[in-house]
């Protein structure tokens, strides 16, 4: 099977891919876009197709679902002719150019350029009811500046489930709304850095459960309650709540790339020249919270789609420019 030649190839479908379909479109780069399947662990659209309500995203006043959000960002990108394409690229061979990247239906197909914007996925901790409150607008969320400002969390006892300065982080920004904010932690120490450890329990609004952990989320269409067990007695209570943040970390949807490009630590993808997009391989950009690990914001992402696709156009501008000269100066 020969393979299917494109400009620009975008891999992922949130707020990062959009933006940057939208500005290749009418770049006139005849971007596709492969939005990925839905699969237990992804949906189509990211972290924000499990957002009830979106409040902090420019230019809308009222609330607005975040699966709308996804499908208008994706509408807009396809009126200016972009291509979607509702699979994986299941893996990418950048040692070669063009690049060559394979789709989970079957299909090769080769890219002058490439996006990177397949986002983070939350880490959870694997309990039904947790997974369908957080899927329903239930009162369970991953991140609480996108979501603790809400009405349904205002004046209620939050839970945050977590130990390291992620959750140190939450729980200090729902004091601003909460009657009371209780963090569950496993240990009998954080593992946060001492300044946000020492802030947080210097908070007269935050109180901590130690040595618990959360093995049961209550409620039907709205939780209303933790159940802890002792990690110590294996003793179980009941903590009534109005919300449950879990904040255990994100894991950045980059094992499809298979270590071929550079990676922290912690797996979100290297742009070695600071606010650019990017990578350790020319001609392959990344975008959106793949590659941010500390905003991990709509806006945010979005913003480094347009970066991405305007570095991408002009990359393949210059690139193409260069193998024309290099034509010329061999045939002369």
């Amino acid at each position: 099977m020969s393979a299917t030649q494109e400009t620009l190839v975008i891999i992922g479908s949130g707020p990062a891919a959009w933006t940057a379909a939208v500005y290749a479109s009418r770049a006139n780069l005849d971007p596709i876009v492969y939005e990925g399947e839905i699969s237990r662990e992804m949906v189509p659209g990211g972290q924000l197709m499990f957002t009830t309500d979106i409040e902090n995203f420019p230019g809308f006043p009222e609330a607005l679902g975040g699966t709308d959000l996804m499908e208008r960002m994706k509408q807009q990108a396809e009126r200016f002719g972009t291509r979607v394409v509702s699979e994986n690229i299941d893996s990418v061979d950048f040692a070669q150019y063009p690049f060559v990247l394979k789709a989970s239906g079957g299909a090769t197909l080769t890219a002058r350029a490439v996006i990177v914007a397949t986002g983070a996925r939350a880490n959870w901790l694997g309990l039904s009811s947790e997974e369908r409150l957080a899927r329903t607008g239930g009162g369970v969320s991953s991140c609480a500046v996108c979501d603790g400002a809400l009405p349904s969390f205002r004046n209620q006892r939050l839970v945050v489930v977590g130990g390291g300065d992620s959750a140190m982080e939450e729980a200090l920004y729902l004091t601003k709304f909460a009657s009371e904010v209780v963090i569950v932690h496993r240990r009998e120490e954080f593992r946060a850095s001492k300044v946000m450890a020492d802030r947080v329990l210097r908070d007269p609004k935050i109180r901590v459960e130690w040595n618990s952990h959360v093995v049961d989320v209550h409620g039907d269409d709205f939780i209303t309650g933790v159940e802890l067990e002792d990690t110590n007695t294996r003793e179980r209570r009941t903590l009534a709540c109005g919300g449950m943040f879990v904040a255990i970390g994100h894991t950045p949807n980059t094992r499809f790339l298979n270590g071929q490009l550079a990676l922290h630590d912690n797996g979100y993808i290297v742009t070695p020249d600071s606010w650019r997009t990017n990578t350790s391989v020319e001609g392959v950009f990344a975008a959106g919270d793949v590659m941010d690990s500390y905003y991990r914001q709509a806006v945010t992402a979005a913003g480094t789609g347009c970066m991405a696709a305007l570095e991408a156009e002009r990359w393949l501008a210059h690139h193409e420019e260069h193998a024309a000269t290099a034509t010329e100066s061999a045939v002369a």
